[in-house]
């Protein structure tokens, strides 16, 4: 299988800002190719969903490893896949479960800083996940493993009260760790962005946000990748319900072709 890692690592470090197709199963990636996306990458949260389960590893890698499986065997676009904290409690386990993805055809992988304790997430010491980083990368390098890794860090997704100091600290630390991104969910503002794009020697990603910039101001902040996070899929069923239930209010399925459904 051709390990497509140097195309998918340059599409970081063109012009234009890369657009990830969020996915949470192979119906959904072939729409994505069907639109002649580069590269998509799994929303684990949309995922979980579509399996009955909450975010925050509640879904085990087998079950998660068959939905990836089946979209890397049905698309043609560069495949990444968010691994939250990797599924593993230790850097051995975390890269046995990232060979299994790269011998399926996984390009990259997103990793978080932060995990879900009794349902509730909160942010790890950032020294001893950059030294956590630096043991992952030096194991996967040992085996001959190239995938990217893109380091989520949650500071702003959790609201810190000194979000983007707390941002630019685990930058300084992270891009030291042998990764190839950055990742800043639920990040708005553009002074913000420009601080963090500005100090990270590394290509930056954002998500979509109430609030975020458009495309091309994204572009001019530095930013090198954007996607959607699990919010289409959350659009889609939304939209699912609206439709079903004026199905059930008309005692008809008109609503299913004529288009009048929101």
């Amino acid at each position: 299988m051709k390990n497509r890692f140097n195309e998918f690592l340059a599409l970081h470090h063109q012009t234009e800002p890369l657009q990830i197709g969020n996915v949470w199963n192979a119906q959904s990636a072939l729409v994505y190719d069907k639109l002649n996306f580069k590269a998509i990458g799994t929303s684990s949260a949309a995922v979980a969903s579509s399996l009955g389960f909450a975010d925050g590893e509640e879904m085990s890698f087998e079950d998660y490893l068959f939905v990836v499986k089946r979209m890397a065997a049905t698309t043609s676009a560069m495949l990444t896949v968010d691994l939250e904290g990797g599924y593993g409690e230790t850097p051995e386990a975390i890269c046995s479960n990232i060979t299994k993805l790269y011998n399926i055809g996984v390009v990259g992988i997103n990793i978080e800083d932060s995990i879900v304790v009794n349902g509730q997430r909160g942010i790890v010491d950032a020294v001893g996940f950059a030294t956590k980083l630096k043991q992952i990368t030096s194991l996967l390098s040992a085996t001959g493993v190239e995938v990217f890794i893109n380091v989520r860090t949650d500071s702003f997704l959790l609201g810190l009260p000194n979000a983007l100091e707390d941002a630019l600290t685990r930058t300084k630390l992270y891009q030291g760790a042998g990764v190839h991104g950055l990742f800043f969910p639920c990040i708005t503002q553009i002074a913000d962005i420009e601080k963090i794009t500005a100090l990270s020697r590394l290509p930056v990603s954002v998500m979509c946000m109430p609030g975020l910039p458009d495309f091309k101001a994204l572009q001019n902040a530095g930013i090198k990748r954007i996607s959607a996070g699990p919010f289409l899929n959350m659009s889609i069923y939304r939209s699912l319900e609206n439709l079903i239930e004026k199905i059930t209010t008309e005692n008809s399925f008109a609503a299913l072709f004529n288009g009048t459904a929101s």
